[in-house]
């Protein structure tokens, strides 16, 4: 990880957002942004982004991040505005929610991804942000498990048949087989294909 967030403080910046979004690919469920603000020298060894983790090691660091700050929100945009309006912007969206959605909003933004969100904060985007930046990183696990939960807790619980708590509305096997038997539900995306063709 590069010291993104201390060249900030260095130029000025006191208090430093990273951000990233999880469920861009998915055919079903939301997509969800997650901004956190971490605290200067706090210890997260091993911390990466959210996609090298085990699920045990994105949940135990899930518990840590929220312990450790209480400057972190998790936007979440429904399957019917990502047909509305499409994955990017639903992604950007989401993004923009999160940060507007701290206690205490940020004077600096660092975005994962090259897209820029319509914020009044000063922002940078990284490329790979998630493997390089320690606040995008967590914000990468925040916006994974929360997602995940969304997808088990909830989304499973109303259409079990589509067995989203194995696979999280990912394109799997099992799913694309339990969309042809079943069709699209709800939560499904519609513009999407492999959902599309079933309507």
């Amino acid at each position: 990880m590069e010291d993104f967030e201390g060249q900030a403080r260095d130029q000025g910046y006191q208090c430093i957002a990273g951000v990233d979004e999880a469920g861009r690919g998915p055919l079903a469920g939301p997509v969800t942004a997650a901004a956190i603000v971490l605290p200067p020298d706090c210890d997260l060894t091993g911390l990466d982004d959210s996609k090298k983790l085990s699920e045990n090691k994105r949940e135990f660091f899930f518990e840590k991040l929220t312990r450790v700050t209480g400057l972190w929100f998790v936007a979440v945009v429904s399957a019917d505005c990502i047909d509305e309006i499409n994955i990017l912007q639903a992604t950007r969206l989401a993004m923009k929610q999160a940060v507007e959605n701290l206690k205490n909003l940020p004077d600096l933004v660092l975005i994962d991804g090259n897209q820029k969100i319509e914020i009044e904060q000063d922002q940078k985007t990284l490329v790979k942000g998630d493997q390089r930046c320690l606040s995008i990183a967590a914000a990468s696990v925040l916006a994974k498990v929360y997602r995940d939960m969304l997808m088990v807790d909830c989304h499973h619980e109303d259409y079990p048949q589509y067995g989203f708590d194995q696979h999280k509305g990912y394109g799997t096997k099992l799913h694309r087989d339990r969309i042809r038997e079943h069709g699209p539900c709800p939560i499904h995306r519609k513009t999407f294909k492999g959902v599309k063709e079933y309507l």
